[in-house]
């Protein structure tokens, strides 16, 4: 009761130009959040779904879980595919839950 209320001032210009110094900080990092984490997360997503699109009968895959398989059929219209894990093992797998394709490396034929 005995200590007034201080009342902070704007040791910028009064008005307009006060408040754009004010939110020019919050737009700053908006804007470094938006080129170092969202960007390059939207940016992996559409290479994620490309790779999703582009499956076919006969390509290696890793599921989220690890296991890897055989694409034995891929369905256009579906979300699912069929996979071989196992020799006479087949499993329906959600094609969101493919994490990647193994691609196998060419051959180097220039060893030494």
């Amino acid at each position: 009761m005995f200590i007034s209320p201080a009342f902070a001032q704007d040791a910028a210009a009064p008005g307009a130009a006060g408040m754009v110094m004010q939110l020019a900080p919050l737009i700053l990092i908006f804007v470094v959040f938006y080129f170092l984490l969202i960007r390059p997360q939207q940016k992996k997503a559409k290479e994620h779904r490309a790779m999703l699109e582009t499956l076919k009968r006969g390509d290696r895959v890793i599921t989220a879980g690890g296991i890897v398989a055989v694409v034995k059929k891929v369905t256009e219209g579906s979300d699912e595919i069929e996979a071989d894990i196992a020799p006479n093992v087949t499993v329906k797998l959600v094609r969101g839950m493919i994490q990647s394709v193994i691609r196998p490396e060419a051959a180097n034929d220039t060893k030494a």
